[in-house]
């Protein structure tokens, strides 16, 4: 048994646990060091001070910590996960349990109390949350494909715009209705719609071609895909299918390439992004065990991070690939220096090229070569380049880039001791959703959407990508060819350096509006530690009503929001005669151009899409009247 003085010592010297106790009436009796650390206060500051001074204002209106200790006095103990607030006013994310002390006869001593920080914790939900806000938001926008979701008796449960386009059907009108809803009286009669149910739950999924009919009765020739989903006990949990319109196809050749095309998307698109969102669940439940060590803690951070990362890249490049085909990507026209663009691009794949063990080796010339175009999208077209390469290259390879001047052209080549492309592919290897392998050969190589981006974003900057092969097992080398941009001068760059040497970081006043609670407060904590005063209010007649007295120097907007909109809220700012000039940005899950075009008519200086990245919040703040931003 352990010895009381030694128990004693392990809970006063305790770090990461706040363990102290109250007595009856709720005052503090004891601090350990973890509290200190915790919550900001010393001993001699908190000894006899009552435990509410730890809980927000809105937890004290509703009498909370009196409700804890009247649940803890009933059940022995309570547990409850909360807000609460260290001496310095700032606030943390709380797991707390406080169990009743009572001696032999039954009499109430008091109540101890561990606190534990999961701060970091909910700001990994909350980017979790946001992730799969966005995958939503796309599913929702896709209006070329019927994508909706059925119970597992066939009754429909989500609609997204394309089904309404190509069924006819509102969303008020069809759910709730069995499916069976979309077939021929005859398909029906024979029983098809619960045939590809019963065939997706045997097999995982079932893909069939036939007449659908619209909710006026049309007819319209389908190819449908249905896959079964279950939860991780393997219980079915429904079913989701993706319908294409293919009625006004052609040729039946070009039917028959967009039905393989399509199908085969549709598997890789979902395994892809159950990819990432796996380990993530799995490293917030592990997250969760109290008694997970710093150094699983720390690689279940960086998990969260490198698959956030991930299936943001997989969302972005569809949404790349939907704006260019539909005409409204914008290209920044600026002198870029083809290094920057190497180096940035090797950045971004360092992490897969050390993962497969290859040597990446780079041929640059000492004299620097200029281009003119956006340093962004060039950077993605090398990227996607190095990716593909380190991919699809058995580890252990060998990857190179050559830059060089060609014909009075900048040339850079990727080149791969890779599996190569045989000559029935090479001619589509620049297709959308081609990799040259089957579904199974391509798990986890992505969407097959890299190399289609890459050269049409080259075509965007008047240049060309091609690729050469040998054939297969002889690797593969892509070429990027653009027209050179005259050299800047000397005096020029260095008054550049010197005008980004000269700024200061200021603080600034921050409004923050969203209706989103949880967001809200992230994004005013992350404000905060950037050196800024943030204020955060969650809707639209709150922020016109703060804005007066705390005159932001600018506005964080949400533009979704219930009453008024964030439309509303910029028109109506705008109109206020506040003391300074102020700026109004959109933080939004709404990404199209014509949201932004929107947003720009009510006023909104910025659009921005959830989730902002740290560095991208950090340079908006520090360069606000950076005429550049708009």
């Amino acid at each position: 048994m352990m010895d009381p003085l030694i128990y004693q010592l392990v809970v006063e010297q305790a770090k990461d646990y706040a363990v102290f106790v109250l007595d009856t009436e709720g005052r503090v009796q004891t601090w350990n060091v973890g509290a200190r650390l915790l919550k900001g206060y010393e001993a001699d500051e908190i000894i006899g001070q009552h435990f509410s001074i730890f809980y927000t204002q809105e937890a004290l209106e509703r009498h909370w910590p009196d409700q804890e200790l009247r649940f803890a006095i009933m059940d022995g103990s309570f547990e409850d996960l909360g807000w609460r607030l260290r001496k310095d006013g700032s606030r943390f994310w709380a797991s707390v349990t406080i169990t009743a002390l009572r001696d032999d006869n039954g009499k109430l001593l008091g109540f101890s109390k561990f606190t534990r920080d999961l701060t970091q914790n909910k700001m990994q939900e909350e980017a979790l949350r946001q992730s799969e806000k966005r995958f939503r938001l796309l599913v929702d926008g896709v209006v070329d494909y019927a994508i909706f979701m059925l119970d597992p008796s066939g009754i429909v449960s989500s609609w997204n715009s394309g089904a309404q386009r190509i069924k006819g059907y509102t969303r008020e009108e069809i759910i709730g209705k069995h499916f069976s809803h979309f077939y021929l009286e005859d398909d029906i009669k024979a029983g098809k719609p619960w045939e590809e149910l019963a065939t997706a739950r045997r097999l995982g999924r079932a893909e069939a071609e036939g007449w659908r009919l619209k909710k006026n009765g049309e007819r319209f020739w389908a190819r449908a895909v249905v896959s079964a989903l279950y939860d991780s006990e393997g219980h079915l949990l429904g079913f989701a299918k993706v319908t294409q319109d293919l009625t006004e196809r052609l040729h039946i050749q070009d039917l028959e390439m967009a039905a393989k095309n399509m199908n085969e998307f549709i598997a890789i698109l979902s395994h892809e992004l159950r990819n990432p969102l796996a380990p993530i669940r799995t490293a917030v439940e592990v997250m969760k065990n109290s008694s997970v060590s710093k150094e699983a803690y720390e690689a279940m951070c960086q998990t969260i991070d490198r698959q956030s990362a991930l299936l943001t890249r997989i969302v972005d490049d569809m949404l790349d690939i939907s704006r260019i085909t539909g005409g409204l990507l914008r290209i920044e026209n600026a002198l870029v220096d083809i290094a920057d663009v190497v180096n940035g691009a090797v950045d971004m794949v360092k992490p897969l090229i050390q993962t497969r063990k290859h040597t990446l080796e780079m041929d640059l010339p000492e004299k620097r070569l200029f281009v003119q175009g956006d340093i962004q999208r060039l950077t993605q077209v090398v990227a996607n380049l190095l990716r593909n390469a380190a991919q699809y290259t058995p580890e252990g390879g060998r990857i190179t880039i050559k830059g060089q001047s060609e014909d009075g052209q900048m040339v850079l080549r990727v080149i791969d001791t890779g599996q190569g492309i045989s000559p029935q592919h090479i001619d589509r290897i620049f297709d959308m959703f081609v990799q040259g392998r089957t579904p199974i050969e391509r798990v986890g190589s992505g969407l097959g959407v890299g190399l289609a981006l890459a050269r049409r974003l080259a075509k965007l900057h008047g240049g060309s990508l091609d690729v050469y092969s040998e054939g297969e097992n002889k690797g593969s080398e892509f070429v990027l060819r653009m027209s050179f941009a005259a050299e800047p001068s000397k005096d020029a760059n260095a008054g550049e350096v010197s005008d980004i040497v000269s700024q200061a970081v200021i603080p600034r006043r921050v409004l923050i509006v969203d209706d989103n609670a949880d967001a809200a407060t992230m994004l005013g904590m992350i404000v905060q530690t950037l050196g800024h005063e943030a204020c955060v209010v969650h809707d639209g007649i709150e922020a016109l009503k703060v804005a007066i007295d705390f005159n932001p120097e600018i506005v964080l907007l949400d533009i979704g929001m219930p009453g008024l909109d964030g439309y509303e809220v910029a028109r109506r700012l705008r109109a206020l005669a506040l003391k300074n000039p102020f700026q109004i940005i959109a933080v939004t899950g709404w990404g199209q151009e014509t949201d932004r075009r929107k947003s720009q008519k009510a006023g909104f200086d910025l659009h921005l899409v959830k989730p902002v990245a740290l560095n991208d919040l950090k340079r908006i703040l520090t360069e606000s009247n950076d005429a550049s931003l708009h």
